[in-house]
């Protein structure tokens, strides 16, 4: 199968102009020969969802390229996958309890490691998915913060399918303002907004997202 990622790319890239967040290519329904086209466009992030899965496709990967790339987990992680999970990516974009990222920093400790974690707020409130609502979030912050070996990165969230212009201008601002709020009480700095995917990256990048998570419209 032919890939036109390098086209694709150039395409979002010049669409979310002027803002420039990273681009994180999301490879979970794709194989190797999709990412490697990827990698061969430029890119160097990759995101997946499935851990077992995951590990498999990447030890296949050409050594150079694992070398060389940034793996990012964005699914919901069960706790019997953590072990796994931080030996083998960059970041934790979905930590979505306090009891989560107790048992990623005692992995990380483990493994002497310092494992990088994105803190998931669910502020559209939806029962299905995962994630703090924002008195949760606050109310555990201190505690995450002070666990050892984990760096807080920043926040992620996913707004509902389907949501109108409104809705998600709306969601991906009240994220960005979290995230000053959660700086301001706590001391603490958080560089990263994971928001944005396929059907919403337009508006996530103009209201402040550093780290977009897309699949189909690269590899489409």
């Amino acid at each position: 199968m032919q890939f036109k990622v390098k086209e694709n790319l150039s395409r979002i890239q010049e669409e979310i102009a002027p803002y420039t967040p990273n681009i994180i290519a999301v490879t979970k329904y794709f194989d190797e020969e999709a990412m490697f086209a990827a990698y061969q466009a430029g890119m160097r992030d990759f995101a997946e969802s499935r851990t077992i899965e995951a590990i498999e496709k990447i030890n296949r990967l050409p050594a150079d390229m694992r070398k060389n790339s940034t793996f990012h987990f964005i699914g919901h992680l069960q706790s019997n996958k953590v072990k796994k999970t931080v030996e083998n990516f960059d970041y934790i974009h979905s930590v979505d309890s306090l009891k989560l990222a107790e048992l990623i920093s005692q992995a990380a400790k483990a493994q002497g490691k310092i494992q990088k974690i994105l803190l998931q707020l669910n502020n559209a409130n939806e029962v299905q998915k995962f994630g703090f609502s924002k008195e949760e979030l606050f109310n555990a912050f201190a505690q995450i913060q002070n666990l050892e070996n984990i760096e807080i990165a920043g926040l992620m969230n996913m707004t509902p399918l389907g949501a109108d212009d409104k809705t998600l201008y709306e969601l991906f601002t009240d994220v960005a303002n979290t995230k000053l709020e959660l700086e301001k009480q706590f001391n603490y700095p958080l560089k990263e907004l994971s928001m944005g995917m396929s059907q919403d990256y337009k508006i996530a990048a103009k209201c402040g997202a550093t780290m977009l998570r897309i699949g189909r419209k690269l590899f489409s």
